[in-house]
């Protein structure tokens, strides 16, 4: 049986990858091409996209990867880096087999990288040289289509709907947006947060850069108690 071709694109700049997630229901914020570019213009990363679609068709499916090119740890295929996940969007294992398999075969869409790392939310039981480097992870999922009420109910009564509660007993607010003077609030507080897991920040740019390139499908929230920030979160969404 004949081979089938793995094709690369550029994401930013093939109008078909914006037009694909739109149909594709497993896209996530991290396959936008607002993520990519900020990953772009803060780290100088490069996405690219390999699908089995022609140059000349409709996609019908993609694996993006940004390119890292560093002296540090060399060059290599991350899908993506400073991401929680990101899914494959092929349609089964085979296709996904036929894309990691041009990877894997160093043809010249590897580019002799030093190794491609991957970070899927389902696991994929396929025949490759790539194998699974831990499952020490958890992805968390709340339906916020459910009302608050519905939402709090869900909630494990002996912590969280506790906690709840003794919030709004102890007068905690929250404030929400994209203000410079909010975003400057929440990086001091991830930085402490940083800090006590042993780990550096994401530099302050990072965040700027997602605002920049997301726009509205970005909010930072902090709580306060009175006007002392007690918390920090930022998220982002379709």
């Amino acid at each position: 049986m004949a081979s089938v071709p793995v094709y690369q694109i550029p994401p930013l700049g093939d109008p078909r990858w914006e037009n694909f997630l739109g149909s594709e229901p497993r896209t996530s914020i991290f396959h936008t091409t607002a993520w990519l570019e900020a990953l772009r213009r803060t780290y100088g990363y490069d996405p690219i996209v390999y699908t089995t679609s022609p140059p000349d068709r409709e996609l019908r499916n993609g694996v993006v990867f940004c390119q890292v090119k560093s002296w540090l740890t060399g060059r290599r295929l991350v899908s993506l880096p400073f991401s929680d996940h990101c899914e494959p969007l092929v349609d089964g294992p085979q296709e996904l087999r036929t894309i990691l398999g041009a990877l894997e075969k160093g043809t010249e869409h590897s580019q002799a990288w030093n190794y491609i790392e991957m970070r899927p939310v389902q696991y994929h039981e396929i025949k490759t040289n790539f194998h699974e480097s831990t499952r020490n992870y958890v992805l968390h999922r709340l339906d916020l289509a459910r009302s608050s009420n519905q939402l709090f109910g869900a909630f494990q009564k002996g912590s969280t709907q506790r906690k709840i509660r003794r919030a709004e007993r102890e007068g905690l607010g929250y404030e929400d947006g994209r203000s410079e003077s909010l975003l400057l609030i929440f990086y001091r507080l991830l930085i402490l947060t940083r800090r006590r897991h042993g780990v550096p920040p994401q530099p302050l740019l990072w965040f700027r850069k997602l605002i920049d390139c997301l726009g509205e499908a970005v909010q930072i929230r902090v709580a306060f108690h009175g006007s002392r920030p007690n918390c920090g979160h930022t998220d982002a969404s379709l």
